[in-house]
């Protein structure tokens, strides 16, 4: 079977065909997507770096200058949000606002947090034990990084269970070829959204407080440097990285566990509280061994080479994060889940201007819900059956994760 994310079977199981597609050569042409396929972890690496490749062309040239159609207008609302974060920002505008960024969402930030990140997480797997397992992604995968995401905004309690159906419809644009009923409740989801958090932007601007919304409305009062759509932008972009990358990686996680039983038993092996450096090398392996975003698409700004194929300016590159983070040039033995693997570069978060400012967050919460789960106090968890894939392929998660102690 070939590349075809539209297939159940492919998105269930895709490191054959990439193995396929490594073999091929570097750059691959589908005919199906319309791009050209990068699955070699060195020319991925290289062109997350390569400032002739963009997230959009937006601020060089015009739709009709770049050969690309005008998305509809009635998308406007998802473009203007989606347009306006960090992930699809070029320089110099992404410069400016990951700096401002920055300053409200800094180590110090994530270091403040993680008392309450794990406190939850073990709350999260107690509720579980107490009901004697249930569905892992709806009872901590899910639950965590939204409570946690929305404490580091300011979102009151009482609004948080708004947040997971808005990221939820905003990220389904970024399957290949939404459907209608995907791009409508995408719109939908942007304009409800963004009207909520300018909203709180208002009330922090009367009542700030030591969240990231405070801080950004600083930034932006100080210098005047950020708009408030940037600022909009900037907690959606944060809230979707959030939530959908660490509930992704904890049940893809989890799901990879056991079936690698082995590897399950040596990370369950010491008697005391598992040690956060092991427990860490064996996070960022699973990150590795099945990530959660399988795809990064980028415009060809200027005409490229890659290996002998020339590429040319208006082109769509997908760089194939999974092919890459199981690339044997780059990894030994890399479709063996290793949880010892130590040296392990791998792209999960991306790399260059568009690295994932938020890993520290997602490295601290992942490792406090494995962790949690982890725990010797608690039964081991055992797996009740065996789950099914989500229809995503960019984004690929589990649709549920059935556990008992």
């Amino acid at each position: 079977m070939g590349f075809d994310p539209w297939d159940a079977e492919f998105v269930a199981d895709p490191y054959p065909a990439y193995r396929e597609l490594r073999e091929q050569g570097r750059a691959v042409w589908s005919q199906a997507t319309g791009q050209w396929l990068v699955p070699h972890y060195a020319d991925v690496s290289a062109l997350l770096r390569d400032r002739r490749l963009g997230r959009t062309y937006l601020h060089r040239f015009s739709h009709e200058e770049f050969g690309r159609q005008a998305p509809p207008p009635e998308h406007e609302p998802f473009h203007v949000l989606n347009g306006n974060g960090l992930l699809d920002l070029e320089d110099p505008a992404h410069a400016r606002v990951r700096r401002l960024v920055a300053k409200a969402f800094t180590p110090r930030t994530v270091e403040r947090l993680a008392p309450s990140v794990e406190r939850l997480a073990r709350e999260l797997a107690d509720g579980l034990r107490r009901e004697g397992g249930g569905d892992l992604l709806t009872a901590v995968a899910e639950p965590l990084p939204v409570a946690v995401i929305a404490e580091l905004l300011g979102v009151p309690e009482a609004d948080r269970g708004l947040l997971r159906p808005w990221s939820a419809d905003i990220c389904g644009m970024f399957e290949l070829r939404p459907d209608p009923e995907t791009a409508r409740r995408a719109v939908t989801a942007s304009v409800e959204f963004s009207a909520y958090l300018r909203e709180l932007i208002g009330e922090r601007r009367k009542r700030p407080g030591a969240d990231l919304i405070s801080g950004l409305i600083a930034a932006h009062d100080e210098e005047g440097r950020l708009s408030e759509q940037e600022m909009i932008s900037t907690c959606v972009l944060l809230l979707n990285a959030g939530h959908e990358a660490t509930v992704n990686t904890t049940v893809n996680g989890w799901w990879a566990l056991f079936r690698n039983p082995e590897q399950l038993a040596w990370l369950r092996a010491d008697p005391e509280t598992a040690d956060p450096e092991k427990l860490s090398t064996a996070v960022d392996e699973l990150m590795r061994y099945d990530t959660p975003l399988q795809m990064f698409e980028r415009w060809v700004l200027d005409d490229i080479l890659i290996g002998d194929v020339p590429i040319p300016r208006g082109s769509e590159i997908a760089l194939l994060f999974g092919s890459a983070n199981r690339d044997p040039a780059r990894f030994e033995n890399p479709d063996v889940l290793d949880l010892s693997r130590t040296d392990n570069p791998h792209l999960t978060f991306g790399a260059g201007i568009h690295y994932c400012l938020g890993a520290p967050l997602a490295r601290l919460e992942l490792a406090a819900s494995f962790g949690a789960l982890l725990d010797p106090a608690l039964p081991p968890l055992r797996l009740v059956e065996e789950p099914r894939w989500g229809d995503g392929y960019v984004i690929r998660g589990l649709r549920e994760l059935l556990v008992e102690f």
